[in-house]
C-alpha cells in the first residue's frame, strides 16, 4: 500500500517556476532603487531570542501574544521566528556598533518573516517583506525620503492604483494627552468593542483605532484625532513632511485615523495603500521610530523605515504583467550517443556564454524532441545525428519561420555565439 503524499503546512506556499521570474524582477527593481540612493545590504538570521520581539513590539499586541512562532530549544531558551524584520536590524546594528563611527546608516533587507495568522488570500503564515530602514536621522526628510522610495517603486513596477496615507502618532511629550481623551471615548464605547479591544482599550488604547472589527470601526468614527494633540515640535515635524511631499509631487493624503500597530513607533506613520486587490489594501506600511534602538540597550539613535508586503506587491504586479518562464535560446536534438555527448559538450559551452541550451538526454526519437523544443519555446534547433556527424554538417532550424540552415561541426559554438548575439544587438 502507497504512503500518502506529504502537503504543505497550512498557511505556506511555494512559489513556482513562472512566478519566481517575477519575484525576482521585483528583488531586481528594488535592489537597484535602494543602491542608487545609498542603502546598503543587510541579512538577518530568521531566528532571534524571543525577548528580542517582547520588548520591541510589545507584549501587549497581537503579534507577541497570539501570533509568533515561538519555542523553547535544548537548553530552554526561547527562541522566535521572527514576525518581522525592523527588531533584528535593531539588534544588529547594536551588537556591532554600528552607531560608533557614523550613526547614519541606511539598510534593506529582503526575506522570509513568520506569524501564525489565520491563512487567507494575500496572507500566509511565512510571508515575504522588503525592508528599508534609516538610522541617525531625526529630520522630517528621512520620513519623506522613504514615502518617495515607495512611490517610485511602485511607479517602476507599474503599480499606478496607490495612495500614501500620513498620519503622526505623536511622542512621549503630547500622546500622553491623546491617550486620555482616547480612552474617555473607549469607556463610553465599552459595549460596541470585540474583546480584543476591550482589553486593549485600557492597556493600550491606541491600537484599538487599528483593529479592523466593524463595530470597533464604527466605534472610532468620533475618536479624536491625534494631530490635534501635537507638541510645537511633532507639529512642525509633520508640516514638513507633508510640505516636501507635496513639492516633490507625491499625491497622499491626511488619514487621521491611521495608526501602527507596533508599540515602538513615534511621530510619522504611512502607508501605501491600492484598490487592486479588494479589501486588503495596504501593501506597504512604516513609520518612525526613534526610541527603539534606546529601549534595546543602545545609544538614543532616531530611526525610521517601512516594510513591503511581498506577497501582496506581487499579486497587483502580476495582474499587469504576468510572469513567463524564460525558455531555452537552442534546443539541441541530439540522436545516438556519439551526438548526445558533443551536444551536452556544446551546451555547457554555450551556458557559460549566457546562451540557454537545453537538451534531451533519453533515447527520444527526433520527432519527440522536436514536440519537446517546440513545448518549450525554443526559439533554435541544432539538429545532430548519425548521418550530420558522417558528413560534418548539423542543422540549424529556425522555429519562426522554419528556415534552416547547415553548420560545419568544428565551428558549432563560435557560429551560434556569433549568431545569438546578432540577435541581442537587433533587439536592443
Amino acid at each position: 500500500m502507497s504512503q500518502p503524499n506529504i502537503q504543505l503546512i497550512r498557511g505556506f506556499k511555494d512559489i513556482l517556476p513562472g512566478e519566481t521570474e517575477l519575484w525576482q524582477q521585483i528583488e531586481r527593481t528594488a535592489i537597484a532603487l535602494f543602491e542608487d540612493f545609498g542603502y546598503r545590504e543587510i541579512r538577518i538570521p530568521i531566528m532571534e531570542k524571543t525577548e528580542l520581539f517582547a520588548r520591541s513590539i510589545g507584549e501587549d499586541t497581537d503579534i507577541v501574544e497570539k501570533e509568533m512562532y515561538t519555542f523553547a530549544d535544548r537548553k530552554g531558551d526561547q527562541l522566535t521566528l521572527r514576525p518581522e524584520a525592523t527588531a533584528s536590524i535593531c539588534r544588529s546594528y547594536i551588537q556591532h556598533k554600528m552607531y560608533a563611527q557614523d550613526p547614519v546608516r541606511k539598510f534593506y533587507t529582503i526575506g522570509p518573516m513568520f506569524r501564525r495568522e489565520r491563512p487567507q488570500k494575500g496572507r500566509y503564515r511565512q510571508f515575504y517583506q522588503i525592508d528599508a530602514e534609516i538610522f541617525g536621522v531625526a529630520a522630517p526628510y528621512a520620513d519623506v525620503e522613504l514615502i518617495f522610495l515607495l512611490r517610485t517603486l511602485f511607479e517602476r513596477l507599474n503599480v499606478t492604483d496607490t495612495t500614501a496615507h500620513v498620519n503622526s502618532l505623536g511622542c512621549p511629550v503630547c500622546r500622553p494627552r491623546f491617550k486620555e481623551a482616547l480612552s474617555t471615548l473607549l469607556a463610553k464605547a465599552a459595549s460596541s468593542l470585540c474583546s480584543d479591544c476591550l482589553r486593549r482599550k485600557d492597556r493600550n488604547p491606541l491600537r484599538v483605532m487599528d483593529c479592523k472589527v466593524p463595530g470597533c470601526r464604527e466605534a472610532m468614527k468620533g475618536a479624536p484625532a491625534i494631530l490635534d494633540y501635537l507638541c510645537d515640535d511633532c507639529s512642525s515635524h509633520f508640516s514638513t513632511v507633508t510640505d516636501m511631499l507635496t513639492q516633490l509631487g507625491v499625491p497622499f493624503n491626511v488619514d487621521k485615523q491611521l495608526v501602527r500597530g507596533l508599540d515602538y513607533y513615534t511621530r510619522t506613520a504611512f502607508e501605501i495603500q491600492t484598490g487592486a486587490l479588494g479589501a486588503q489594501s495596504a501593501v506597504a506600511g512604516g513609520g518612525r521610530y526613534d526610541g527603539l534602538v534606546g529601549s534595546l540597550g543602545g545609544p538614543e539613535v532616531p530611526a525610521i523605515g517601512f516594510a513591503i508586503g511581498f506577497d501582496r506587491l506581487a499579486e497587483i504586479v502580476a495582474l499587469n504583467a504576468p510572469a513567463t518562464i524564460r525558455p531555452p535560446d537552442l534546443y539541441i536534438a541530439a540522436l545516438g550517443e556519439p551526438a548526445k555527448k558533443l551536444a551536452f559538450e556544446w551546451s555547457a559551452a554555450l551556458g557559460l556564454k549566457g546562451i540557454g541550451a537545453a537538451m534531451e538526454y533519453g533515447g527520444k526519437s527526433l520527432k519527440a524532441q522536436m514536440k519537446q523544443a517546440n513545448r518549450a519555446g525554443a526559439g533554435r534547433v541544432l539538429i545532430v545525428g548519425e548521418s550530420e556527424l558522417e558528413s560534418g554538417m548539423v542543422a540549424l532550424r529556425n522555429m519562426a519561420d522554419k528556415t534552416q540552415k547547415d553548420i560545419p561541426v568544428g565551428v558549432i559554438v563560435d557560429t551560434l555565439i556569433e549568431t545569438f548575439s546578432k540577435k541581442e544587438q537587433s533587439i536592443g
